[in-house]
């Protein structure tokens, strides 16, 4: 339990702090932690799929339910080339909050289409949120591309 409290400081401080990356254990692909205020969704059209988690204060109970999720089992979302933007102050204005829009505590999973296919009042675990990402049909794309030989890719 001490070593979830820990990676969820470090996480929250990654978020709130701008800093980008956390590791996924086992894994090469890093799940990228940044914050609204340094980005817009545009910047990851065909690239990453955002998952946007949004709160008006970093002490709302189901903010901080979501960072523990994210945190305790980062490599899923990795694999599946999440990026995780977290905005805490609708004060700020960021353009993430402009387009979304969001009352209170909000996670919306962007594909890399740029559409939204999942929008939520409420906390979802690691678990849920990897199976929603598979059936996008880009994300079966890519594991019917993946499942192929190297010989048979295409070019």
């Amino acid at each position: 339990m001490r070593a979830v409290a820990t990676r969820l400081a470090a996480l929250l401080a990654a978020a709130l702090l701008g800093a980008p990356l956390i590791a996924a254990e086992g894994e090469e692909k890093t799940l990228a932690i940044v914050s609204a205020a340094d980005v817009t969704l545009e910047q990851y059209a065909w690239v990453a799929r955002p998952l946007v988690v949004l709160a008006d204060n970093p002490r709302d109970p189901r903010f901080v339910k979501q960072m523990e999720y994210i945190a305790a089992d980062p490599g899923p979302l990795a694999e599946r080339d999440v990026v995780v933007i977290v905005d805490t102050d609708p004060a700020g204005a960021s353009a993430v909050r402009q387009a979304l829009r969001p009352r209170g505590f909000d996670l919306v999973l962007i594909g890399k289409d740029g559409q939204k296919y999942l929008r939520k009042p409420f906390p979802w675990d690691v678990r849920e949120i990897s199976r929603s990402i598979d059936k996008m049909p880009l994300r079966q794309q890519e594991m019917r591309e993946k499942s192929l030989r190297p010989a048979d890719r295409p070019q």
